[in-house]
């Protein structure tokens, strides 16, 4: 565990961030979540990076993380910050097992794991925050994650340096949800190296979000959102 570690887990929260290291490397990689050439960078490269996520959670929020695969950055988030409830939405059965074994192992009862797409959700429930990292490009992202964000709360996914050419192409998709202008940020300037690099969308306005559009074009492809707005 690197020193840096102690910036970001509380000093009772370092041995179950520990913990999940260790079953990464070991469960994780038998069960291919993880791949073996990772290990050796899993706190650089996945704890640390993922747990500076923090800083752009507000306290007591729920949190909904899409496309969860071994935890990261959901579980690392429910590590860090036990004030936070997470739900961690992944749709293969090997990795949803997988996480209901951590969440078991370590005792996490903030944590629910739902098994299947973010769209499943839609309708049924929002939430302060909602995360992802390496899902998918922001256009396609703005489709399953919108629909999730509560008035008041906002989309933060974890991006890289490609950030600001992915906010310009998905233009007029943040226009057709209604949604606020992307705020780029970069978290654990003294804890990871390079920082992790985060994009935050929020509601433009709260009192009008764009949920009831979204559920006329959830099934319809980027694609077909394109052409429309040609023909528009």
């Amino acid at each position: 565990m690197p020193p840096e570690a102690r910036r970001v887990f509380a000093s009772e929260q370092l041995p179950l961030a520990e913990r999940y290291a260790h079953l990464l490397a070991t469960e994780g990689v038998v069960r291919g979540l993880i791949g073996p050439r990772e290990t050796p960078r899993l706190w650089d490269r996945h704890l640390l990076n993922s747990a500076v996520l923090s800083e752009a959670v507000p306290q007591g929020a729920a949190v909904c993380d899409i496309g969860s695969g071994a935890g990261l950055p959901g579980l690392v988030l429910a590590i860090a910050r036990p004030d936070v409830r997470v739900t961690l939405v992944e749709p293969l059965l090997r990795r949803t097992t997988f996480l209901e074994e951590v969440v078991e192992d370590l005792g996490l009862d903030r944590v629910t794991v739902v098994r299947g797409r973010a769209d499943d959700l839609h309708g049924q429930e929002t939430f302060d925050v909602v995360t992802s990292r390496a899902v998918a490009p922001l256009e396609r992202l703005l489709g399953w994650s919108m629909p999730l964000v509560a008035p008041e709360g906002a989309l933060v996914a974890m991006k890289g340096q490609s950030v600001h050419e992915e906010i310009e192409s998905a233009r007029s998709f943040l226009a057709t949800w209604r949604c606020g202008e992307p705020e780029v940020m970069e978290l654990g300037l003294e804890v990871v190296f390079p920082p992790t690099t985060v994009v935050r969308v929020p509601w433009a306005d709260p009192a009008r979000i764009g949920w009831p559009l979204a559920r006329e074009r959830k099934r319809r492809s980027p694609r077909h959102d394109r052409r429309a707005a040609r023909e528009r």
